[in-house]
């Protein structure tokens, strides 16, 4: 193995490279995610993009575009893709990265947002307060789903502003810290809340606003907590929760922002992190990836150029 493919902590296309070479030698998507902090899904977005623009480059001998879907024939072509690697030069995937753009949004643009859900939505109260929660703290839609009312209030009642996403919620299987620390937030999280508040699921129950601490903090039409399916995929329990991802489907419908997706939900989240000051560690612990490469790739910084560096220096 060339000493450009044995770094992690480089560029994009080194970490592609290794997410492929890591699959190839055996691992499961999830198993990689999990090393570098990304979700499966990221992974094997990744590798297909690797394992693709190797087949278009150089050409991966006894294997087509069509089968690069297909874990088992990447793995079945290994020695090939290994020979197309070493002829590969990387720096033709980092260019494609650096292309695709995600946009950041503004404050005006978030809060406008938001106006349009709550006009166009069936259940604006608590639309409103999930589309604001993933601004205000850069969690994921499954991770929404799988929160509960204690993690978000504490016994009198008060937001419980420094909380934790239990290694059981966490996409990445590992807690991290969960600050509700947004005043916008608030107002909304308490109109849905009180919103609840006296419903069947409140009957009896001390604390918490009168709300059942162990219950979903946010529900689905039927009352209940958006439904989590469990399913097994290459010998890895795996979960969906489709439910949560139509309702946040919808909500992004009704906000009408361009090119607005949880991801760019989370490059902004990012964003203004970097803004205030953090670094990629304090990112990727409140975002929940591990590795400071990842982070890198998934949010890069916006530099400056020379001029704007250079200008009323003193």
């Amino acid at each position: 193995m060339s000493r450009q493919h044995e770094r992690i902590d480089t560029t994009s296309a080194d970490l592609s490279i290794l997410m492929l070479r890591q699959v190839l030698d055996g691992a499961s998507y999830a198993g990689v995610g999990r090393t570098h902090g990304v979700t499966r899904t990221a992974v094997e977005r990744r590798i297909k993009d690797v394992a693709r623009q190797l087949s278009r480059a150089v050409g991966i001998e006894g294997l087509n575009e069509e089968g690069i879907a297909f874990v088992r024939r990447l793995r079945a072509n290994r020695l090939a893709i290994l020979e197309a690697l070493e002829a590969f030069d990387p720096e033709h995937l980092v260019q494609i990265r650096q292309d695709k753009q995600v946009r950041v949004y503004s404050n005006e643009e978030i809060l406008a947002a938001a106006g349009r859900v709550r006009a166009y939505s069936n259940q604006p109260q608590r639309d409103v307060a999930m589309f604001l929660l993933l601004f205000a703290t850069g969690i994921r839609p499954l991770e929404v789903a799988r929160l509960k009312v204690v993690d978000y209030l504490q016994m009198d009642g008060h937001v419980r502003r420094v909380s934790v996403l239990s290694a059981e919620a966490a996409i990445g299987g590992m807690a991290r810290p969960l600050h509700f620390a947004s005043a916008r937030l608030d107002q909304a999280m308490q109109a849905y809340l009180q919103e609840r508040v006296g419903s069947s699921e409140s009957r009896h129950i001390d604390g918490y606003l009168s709300l059942n601490p162990d219950q979903s903090l946010f529900l689905a039409a039927d009352g209940k907590g958006f439904a989590i399916t469990t399913y097994v995929q290459e010998g890895q329990q795996r979960y969906l929760c489709r439910p949560v991802l139509e309702t946040y489907r919808k909500i992004f419908r009704y906000a009408a922002l361009p090119g607005g997706t949880p991801r760019a939900v989370r490059a902004t989240v990012a964003a203004r992190l970097y803004a205030r000051g953090a670094d990629d560690v304090q990112v990727g612990l409140l975002l929940g990836i591990s590795h400071r490469s990842t982070v890198r790739q998934l949010f890069p910084r916006a530099k400056p150029t020379l001029a704007q560096l250079i200008e009323d220096l003193i």
